[in-house]
């Protein structure tokens, strides 16, 4: 698995870069982050020793839904489903609907930060 590159910078300048992209004025690098966070509290909330854990998790056991996951896991499936959506809207996190339940998949387990 290969680990995701996440920047930091503040919002205006995450907003002004996604701009000058979408006008085609800049074509980001192989190498850039593609996922942003504005703050390293922000991401330090998202990528938590716990929440980091939960990742490896993932990769390691594969659940087949959130509640075998809580289950493996012991946490409560409410607030598991809502860190996992939080990750989810960051891509690090893909939650894959299969009939009738959502599996979720560890899209990394290793972070580069670039600030």
């Amino acid at each position: 698995m290969k680990a995701i590159v996440i920047g930091i910078m503040p919002q205006d300048k995450i907003r002004d870069r996604i701009l000058s992209i979408a006008r085609g004025e800049y074509k980001p690098k192989s190498g850039e982050p593609k996922i942003w966070f504005n703050s390293m509290r922000s991401l330090a909330e998202v990528l938590s020793d716990e929440n980091r854990s939960l990742l490896q998790v993932i990769k390691d056991t594969n659940p087949q839904s959130i509640t075998s996951l809580a289950e493996t896991t012991g946490r409560k499936p409410g607030n598991l489903s809502r860190t996992l959506k939080t990750m989810s809207n960051y891509g690090i996190v893909e939650m894959r609907r299969e009939r009738n339940h959502v599996r979720p998949v560890a899209m990394a387990t290793e972070f580069r930060i670039v600030a």
